[in-house]
């Protein structure tokens, strides 16, 4: 109990702070491209050339946390890591309708494991783009897919620590391929987004797995009271205080043929291939400091999910089938200390459930907004609620500390 107490009093201490103010320059150098949305109050260092050929763009930004974790039948600990640290480059060669985005990962939660046989994930995005107006931008090459929109959107635009317990399991993540999107978008009457992609289905950093089966993902977004302000929908909280009410609601679908990996585009390796299917629904509202979002999430396979060693039928591994649905609901404050509630619930597929639990996450967070998003402090209570096929129950929960900051 004086751990929690003392946590509590540091997080307190440092959420009184004074906040910084920066005014943004009008003069904006900021590329925005659809293919990769993330949260950038200010528009990093930017360099372009005297003869305008070139434009570069630099950012970085880091997540450093400590937490204090009790799991059921464990003793409790502390976990002090860097979350996240990223950099990220873009800009135009020769033609500002030719562009680039790359974004590079170093922390060892962002990297993984390195494993005898696989690549290592340093390369998060490394994508070029032809955009030949503001409503269409066409990319080639690695980076997230129009997915869910909590996945959609930058790790650097949540309102709590992480995604959601159905995001880690049900998302469709980053592939390498082809995407286009359509973009429409207007201030104050019904709006609308198309996006498509053509990818290889076996995520990121992928080489020597070549085979017959591709990804195809779709997905469509309206706004049925206007586009939000300042791209309200790739950041999560009303941090901007939107003056009127606005309304996203979305669809996305994918099928991944034969694909080799538990979760598709994410996850260990299969012993068979499997076709997935993924549903993913979203809506997102705004106004006044109020947010609220709900999403929906799922994954079916062709054929049953479990999968087996054809050398040793003792040996499997299944592909994650299911949905889950997450609730979330937070206010901001005129000074910028926002208090968000989540509610998220994982149902497993019939083929999986006696290998993994049904799931039940309740969290709750205080942020202070310093910078934005840019620069942010927050704190956050989550409690795990683990079902069994059999009935047995475990208990999870954690408090946790992070510092944003980045440019």
């Amino acid at each position: 109990m004086k751990r929690i107490i003392f946590i509590g009093v540091l997080i307190s201490t440092i959420f009184t702070q004074a906040q910084v103010t920066i005014e943004q320059n009008k003069h904006d150098n900021d590329i925005k491209l659809s293919a990769l949305p993330y949260y950038s109050f200010g528009k990093g260092v930017g360099i372009t050339s005297p003869d305008s050929l070139y434009q570069l763009n630099i950012r970085f930004r880091m997540q450093n946390r400590v937490t204090y974790l009790e799991n059921d039948g464990e003793n409790g600990a502390y976990d002090g890591q860097i979350r996240r640290l990223r950099l990220r480059l873009d800009g135009y060669v020769g033609n500002p309708k030719f562009l680039y985005a790359i974004q590079l990962s170093f922390a060892p939660g962002d990297v993984g494991e390195i494993r005898e046989g696989e690549n290592i994930n340093i390369i998060r995005d490394a994508v070029v783009f032809y955009r030949p107006n503001k409503n269409w931008n066409i990319g080639f090459g690695q980076t997230k897919l129009p997915g869910n929109r909590q996945r959609v959107n930058s790790s650097g635009g949540l309102q709590l620590t992480d995604r959601t317990i159905n995001n880690a399991k049900f998302t469709i993540d980053r592939d390498f391929g082809f995407q286009v999107h359509n973009m429409n978008e207007f201030k104050d009457k019904f709006s609308y987004n198309l996006k498509a992609a053509l990818s290889t289905g076996e995520g990121r950093n992928v080489t020597g797995k070549a085979d017959d089966g591709i990804a195809v993902t779709g997905k469509v977004e309206f706004f049925p009271l206007g586009a939000f302000t300042k791209d309200g929908t790739y950041f999560e909280g009303d941090v901007i205080r939107e003056k009127k009410p606005k309304l996203m609601i979305s669809g996305a679908f994918q099928q991944n043929n034969h694909a080799r990996r538990t979760q598709g585009q994410l996850g260990n390796d299969l012993f068979e291939q499997r076709t997935m299917k993924s549903v993913l629904l979203d809506a997102m509202f705004k106004y006044n400091g109020w947010a609220a979002m709900t999403s929906f999430m799922s994954r079916t396979t062709n054929d049953n999910a479990i999968t087996y060693n054809p050398d040793d039928l003792t040996e499997s591994n299944y592909a994650f089938v299911g949905n889950g649905f997450d609730y979330q609901l937070s206010y901001n404050t005129r000074k910028n200390y926002e208090f968000i509630g989540r509610y998220s619930i994982q149902n497993v597929g019939s083929d999986i459930e006696t290998l993994a639990p049904k799931v039940k996450e309740y969290s709750f967070g205080v942020t202070k907004y310093i910078w934005e998003h840019t620069f942010k402090l927050q704190a956050e209570l989550n409690y795990d609620t683990l079902e069994s096929f059999s009935g047995a129950t475990k208990n999870n929960w954690y408090l946790r500390f992070q510092v944003e900051i980045g440019i």
